[in-house]
């Protein structure tokens, strides 16, 4: 199960598709273990950047039952449960614990305008879920629309002791990362903060006191050393190695293209025998293609002598 002292890599997985737009389970098992080779600490399936919203119901409970047989335990797997019915959520939650998920993550619904709303809601999802489910809250106001005070986020984190985790990725938000975390660093009152935003600020945010990252970036291997070299005191050796990379990171946090990008490069790394994301959804042209080309060649080039 996920806990207040997790930490790490949760890769935010893709969910892949056939060029017809099928589910594609051969490439979701290569790229389960592509995932597991570099030494992610958890993964996290159904989330914005996995394309959720695009699933049937059946579809999300087949995906979701299939990485979990794959990972079969090795590391925690969370499993995006969102939506706008609490029945539904619980149905699905019930579904994937069952199955083997270390906790589920539940974002803001849009209409939560006021800050009573929002400690309303996670108070519903908390009871409707049961206290035995850890929960992960994603705080994404860029995608979601809702934006909560550090105050709402400290006064639902005392309120429900499920909800362990934090997903971070309001921006700009490093002050509210620091607060956050001096509010909530020591004994009972922890709680995980693992960080968003395709790791654009990464190593900010791992010197701020995040626990981690929990974001898709299509080279899961600079997040990894990345967290690993900021804990073991290196921070200038981290930051060398994600500058290396951040020409790429920047690319792929194109609003309304980065999913598009990160599919590709996975396609190209062997990953995904399709680069598909599912409509509405974008599509690269080739001059997207070609300069997608030259920034991996250039960082190739840079990564001689890094790692």
């Amino acid at each position: 199960m996920i806990h207040r002292k997790s930490n790490g890599v949760f890769i935010i997985a893709a969910t892949p598709f056939t060029m017809d737009g099928a589910l594609d389970l051969t490439s979701t098992d290569r790229m389960v273990d592509f995932y597991l080779d570099m030494g992610v600490s958890g993964m996290t399936i159904l989330g914005i950047m996995g394309e959720a919203p695009k699933l049937t119901s059946e579809e999300s409970l087949t995906f979701a039952r299939h990485v979990l047989a794959r990972v079969n335990g090795r590391v925690p797997v969370v499993v995006g449960v969102s939506g706008p019915g609490l029945d539904n959520m619980k149905r699905l939650t019930d579904e994937v614990m069952s199955a083997g998920a270390a906790g589920v993550m539940v974002a803001p619904m849009p209409s939560l305008n006021t800050d009573t709303k929002q400690k309303g809601y996670y108070a519903q999802v908390c009871k409707t879920l049961g206290a035995d489910v850890p929960i992960c809250l994603q705080d994404y106001p860029q995608t979601t629309g809702v934006t909560f005070s550090i105050e709402t986020l400290l006064d639902i984190f005392a309120a429900h002791d499920q909800i362990v985790m934090l997903k971070h990725e309001d921006w700009p938000g490093l002050n509210k990362l620091s607060r956050i975390r001096e509010a909530t660093g020591e004994g009972d009152r922890r709680l995980s903060i693992l960080t968003g935003n395709s790791a654009l600020f990464l190593p900010q945010e791992m010197q701020r006191g995040a626990d981690g990252a929990m974001t898709g970036f299509a080279y899961p291997e600079m997040m990894v050393k990345v967290v690993t070299r900021h804990f073991a005191g290196d921070v200038d050796g981290a930051e060398d190695l994600f500058d290396a990379y951040l020409p790429m990171v920047r690319y792929e946090q194109q609003l309304g293209l980065g999913l598009a990008i990160r599919k590709e490069v996975l396609h190209r790394r062997g990953v995904l025998d399709s680069p598909k994301v599912r409509a509405p959804g974008p599509a690269l042209t080739d001059l997207d293609k070609a300069e997608l080309t030259r920034l991996t060649k250039r960082l190739e080039a840079r990564l001689v002598g890094l790692i």
